[in-house]
């Protein structure tokens, strides 16, 4: 069995780190936590960008209660081809296939040629090409 994420602590989320909103994986890139009020707990805002989509979410949790952290697998690979749609990878340790889709920065997707080793990261099942080695 293969956990793809576990539960943690809201208080103990640090900026840099990925939590999953919505099902998706995301980077959080703001915390702010407020004080407890006379009737309540304290609270924290997380404001975080989806790994996949780019897309801004944010998320108000009491401070003592739990959230889903994904299990990021971080392998190498290397590009074995490039498709219209796709890249496959090979994984350097399985050497196993796998296609991972077009990463967005153009830079990045400039360097991928067949050969080209990569590391690749995957979350909740689906593959994102992060840099090249």
């Amino acid at each position: 069995m293969v956990y793809l994420s576990k539960p943690v602590d809201v208080g103990s989320l640090k900026e840099g780190g990925y939590i999953i909103i919505d099902g998706e994986p995301c980077r959080i890139v703001e915390i702010t936590k407020s004080k407890p009020g006379k009737h309540g707990s304290a609270k924290a805002r997380i404001v975080a960008i989806g790994v996949f989509d780019g897309v801004k979410r944010s998320i108000v949790k009491p401070v003592d209660s739990t959230i889903e952290v994904p299990i990021i697998d971080k392998r190498s690979g290397q590009v074995f081809a490039i498709t219209p749609t796709s890249i496959q990878i090979m994984d350097l340790e399985t050497y196993e296939y796998l296609d991972a889709p077009y990463p967005e920065e153009e830079d990045l997707k400039a360097k991928l040629a067949p050969g080209t080793e990569i590391e690749y990261w995957k979350i909740l099942g689906k593959v994102k090409i992060m840099r090249t080695k």
